[in-house]
């Protein structure tokens, strides 16, 4: 069995993994127009507090301990399913008995005349491309999920920064309104402008600067301009492939598309919604994760079922964290709290006694230094029933730690990490002569194995 991954991002590289763990005998190739890096990282980098090297996910050693042959620097321009083969840019042919199409995505360049002359911040090069040009004063056009994963990078290496904003809000597909305001008074406080239901009409040349002309007649001028206008999946090369597409590329619950042999996973996959409804892509990395080792299984030839992604956004700015997951924007039946004074923000989102979603904002010690994100984002991915601990919830919405023990959420969890029956060998990244400080408490059995209400 000869195996052809297309891309080296997370989706790709779980999937070798999982292909080489399942089929130890199989040919295993990989295709990418760049190295494989994590685009996780590109804050850190941006910020100056990790080298170009620590970017980079695999090397050659790390294919070579695992038998992938390497096609790096080379692009696929064309899928030819019925063949059971891809055409790289310089004309060569590569075939494959079952293929993963990992390809990632873009940036989404705005219809805005001179948006061309901005830098985007979506790649490696776009992160290097910043760093090497003037960027004391700097304007972000969007204030979205991609803008704020970069924004403490970009206001410490900025004098000055501003966001322009088309919607009302600020992060509209995150947060509902009042987590945004929330959000958005905390920066403008450290300094950092913000500018919601602005239309920007063009970025034209000012000398050696940029001049940004608002709808209105406004303009305001800087030195550099970085776009996080969204994302596109690249799939342009499937034109005629046999391979079926809407926003991308449609997949079933085992990641398999409409063409024989041929998978999708990550960015490009448009598959199961965990909670229902129909197919969506999350362009995030976990589910990229998931997607590569589901898919990887079924190659393989396992029956493994893919059960559906779950809406998570997890960012954190200027020393406050912002969560979300599940089905946060319904305002049916929620409970609620809200201390302004100390930036705390709360919203379960309830079917029954069930969480279908949920906000958190806060401080550090108020959403993730308990784990409080994990436990919301288990308990909503789980679907676990809270019983009487709904009450206790909406009395003491601080406090998710005794619903998530109580409720056997953990165990519920513990089920779905496996793969085709198996744990996951991981990938390699634990140094083997170093044992654990200290050994399982009596606590660990409780959490994963359920609790008493």
């Amino acid at each position: 069995m000869r195996h052809l991954v297309i891309g080296a991002g997370p989706a790709g590289l779980a999937a070798v993994e999982t292909l080489r763990a399942l089929d130890p005998q199989a040919e295993i190739a990989l295709v990418c127009d760049e190295p494989p890096y994590a685009r996780m990282v590109l804050p850190y980098y941006l910020q100056g507090n990790i080298e170009d090297r620590a970017v980079l996910t695999a090397d050659a050693g790390w294919f070579e301990a695992r038998g992938v042959e390497t096609v790096l620097g080379r692009r696929v321009t064309g899928l030819e399913s019925a063949e059971h083969r891809v055409v790289l840019d310089d004309g060569t042919a590569l075939e494959y008995d079952r293929c993963l199409v990992a390809t990632g995505s873009r940036v989404r360049t705005p219809d805005i005349a001179g948006a061309d002359s901005a830098v985007p911040m979506w790649t490696l090069e776009h992160a290097r491309t910043w760093l090497g040009s003037p960027h004391s004063e700097t304007v972000v056009v969007g204030a979205g999920f991609i803008a704020f994963t970069i924004l403490d990078a970009v206001v410490a290496r900025s004098r000055s920064v501003r966001f322009l904003e088309r919607e009302a809000q600020i992060l509209p597909r995150m947060l509902d309104a009042v987590a945004a305001g929330l959000v958005q008074r905390h920066l403008e406080a450290r300094g950092i402008q913000v500018r919601t239901g602005v239309e920007l009409e063009r970025i034209e040349e000012a000398g050696a600067r940029r001049r940004l002309q608002l709808a209105g007649g406004e303009s305001l001028e800087c030195d550099s301009v970085l776009l996080a206008t969204g994302i596109q999946p690249n799939v342009e090369f499937l034109q005629g492939s046999g391979v079926d597409r809407n926003h991308a590329i449609v997949v079933d619950d085992r990641m398999q598309t409409s063409a024989p042999d041929v998978y999708a996973a990550g960015d490009v996959a448009e598959g199961p919604n965990l909670q229902g409804g129909a197919r969506t892509v999350r362009a995030i990395q976990p589910v990229a994760v998931d997607h590569g080792r589901i898919a990887a299984a079924n190659m393989a030839g396992e029956d493994v079922r893919y059960d559906g992604a779950l809406t998570m956004n997890i960012l954190a700015v200027q020393g406050l964290e912002a969560t979300s997951f599940g089905h946060w924007e319904s305002q049916d039946d929620v409970t609620r709290v809200e201390n302004p004074a100390d930036g705390i923000y709360r919203k379960y989102v309830w079917d029954g006694d069930r969480l279908a979603g949920g906000i958190l904002v806060g401080p550090t010690h108020a959403v993730s230094g308990l784990n409080d994100a994990g436990m919301l984002k288990g308990l909503v991915q789980s679907g676990v029933a809270l019983g009487p601990w709904r009450a206790h919830l909406e009395e003491n919405p601080l406090d998710l730690r005794r619903p998530y023990v109580a409720s056997g959420a953990a165990k519920t969890l513990l089920g779905t990490t496996l793969l085709a029956g198996r744990a996951s060998a991981g990938g390699g990244f634990r140094w083997p002569a170093v044992a654990p400080k200290r050994g399982r408490t009596p606590h660990h059995g409780v959490l994963t194995g359920g609790s008493p209400r």
